[in-house]
């Protein structure tokens, strides 16, 4: 099912053409109606964070990464198991990562790892399995709403800022995508993320533009006759129907005036050397824009796991595959090489990005109120495969990994267990509810809340937070 089939939701705004639209010269710079327009008013307050928020960043290695290559490493297995590389210390005594993480081994004391998640079932495609990632739920329903819709519904922002912002898209061929990601699913397009940057434009590229709704330069006295002009258009007929335009409208209004969404996109302003620590790749880059992100207000920002291609390198795959490591059999090269595809280049982009965001976050104050989330859709088989010579490893859904870190999350710690090969959880197993139920509840939404939709509700999530995680 392509995710097209799903925009028609129930929040389609149809009665409003795409001429008249034009015709209101809104289009290009106010975007009313396009996934990612909510928002609310600053008050005056740009620049400064309410420190009672808290806001999540959401790092989806799409593809899925090996768990036993990277935070569940098996020493003791054989070697088409344990695969090449060697588990080394951290600051934490037993907890030991993977050696091609050695700046990450040096902060343990921020994040705790789960070594027990899983898929009920065997969802061993991408689509469904980020399906129910995103949605926090094993066995979603194909109109599920993803995280960042629902807290951006439930959990609105207090600044002229969007609420839900998505670090480049996940595209490429369908089967890697997430079918609601653009369409807030049954919460409408209201709730749908905001998407900035591609393959093309994002943040490691000189001349790197912020969305256009975001850089509109019209003077006051044009912008007041556009959105003069607006309100004559004619609206929805449902009384729900209208209220969503009218808060489009106004919405879409206030962010195209508003200076403080435009500056947070601008990395030009920060250090160069910040952003060498960091890493000059689209993971890096969009981990530092990131972190611009939350401290202007943003409530969720899903980052992209993609790394961009390897130096000298070309191609690299669309943004949404980095991690999806099959080795020979796909094409791919070496999953353990320093190829686009090869965990010689991927696993030091996430080593230096990922350490570079959390002290980032640390030293500005904001690692109490930021939640740091770091996985992906599944795991990767414990035994090797090879073609041709050239090894990778293939879907894994009843075994991986996960990070966790801020917002009250007790670092330094390990939660959960596989067996002796990685091939199965051995105790404590996370499934998507409960991992959904956790982010809830670090943000501080009660995950008993309920959503309404056609005159039933449910609850954020039907699992179970993980308690022993916070300390």
């Amino acid at each position: 099912m392509s995710t097209s089939s799903r925009a028609n939701g129930p929040s389609s705004l149809g009665m409003i053409s795409r001429r008249r639209l034009l015709q209101a010269g809104g289009i290009g710079m106010l975007h009313l109606g396009i996934p990612g327009i909510v928002v609310a008013r600053d008050n005056g307050r740009q620049g400064r964070r309410n420190r009672a928020e808290k806001s999540c960043i959401f790092i989806l290695l799409c593809g899925g990464p090996s768990h036993l290559d990277t935070w569940d490493l098996k020493p003791a297995a054989p070697a088409e198991i344990r695969g090449p590389y060697k588990p080394i210390a951290t600051t934490v005594p037993g907890m030991r990562i993977s050696e091609l993480h050695p700046r990450l081994a040096k902060l343990t004391k921020h994040f705790c790892l789960i070594r027990s998640m899983t898929h009920p079932g065997n969802i061993s495609n991408h689509f469904d399995a980020m399906h129910n990632c995103l949605s926090g739920q094993a066995g979603a329903p194909a109109d599920s709403p993803y995280l960042g819709s629902v807290l951006a519904k439930v959990r609105p922002s207090q600044r002229a800022v969007a609420d839900y912002v998505w670090l480049i898209k996940c595209v490429g061929d369908p089967v890697f995508c997430a079918p609601n990601i653009a369409t807030g699913g049954s919460l409408g397009t209201p709730y749908a993320p905001l998407f900035v940057g591609s393959a093309e434009n994002h943040p490691a590229k000189p001349g790197f533009k912020a969305p256009d709704l975001l850089v509109s330069s019209e003077v006051p006295e044009r912008m007041r006759g556009r959105r003069q002009l607006l309100d004559g258009l004619e609206r929805p007929s449902s009384e729900r129907h209208q209220e969503e335009w009218q808060k489009l409208h106004r919405r879409g209004f206030e962010i195209a005036t508003t200076l403080g969404p435009r500056q947070a996109f601008d990395v030009e302003q920060e250090d160069p050397r910040l952003r060498d620590r960091y890493g000059r790749n689209p993971l890096g880059q969009n981990l530092l824009l990131a972190r611009r992100l939350v401290e202007s207000g943003v409530g969720f920002v899903m980052v992209n796991g993609w790394t961009g291609p390897a130096p000298g390198q070309t191609g690299g795959g669309p943004p949404s595959s980095s991690w999806d490591m099959h080795g020979g059999e796909m094409g791919m090269g070496n999953a353990f090489g320093n190829g686009s595809y090869g965990m010689g280049w991927c696993l030091p982009c996430l080593d230096a990005g990922l350490s570079a965001l959390l002290i980032d976050l640390e030293e500005r104050g904001l690692l109490k109120s930021t939640l740091v989330v770091v996985l992906g859709e599944f795991g990767r088989t414990p035994r090797i495969n090879t073609n041709q010579g050239i090894p990778g490893r293939q879907h894994w859904p009843f075994c991986y990994s996960a990070m966790l870190a801020g917002a009250g999350i007790r670092g330094g710690m390990v939660y959960g267990e596989s067996d002796k090969i990685g091939a199965y959880v051995k105790d404590k197993p996370v499934r998507p509810e409960d991992f959904s139920a956790t982010i809830y509840h670090a943000l501080g939404v009660p995950f008993q809340s309920r959503l309404t939709k056609d005159g039933a509700s449910k609850p954020l999530s039907t699992g179970q937070p993980i308690l022993e995680l916070f300390g």
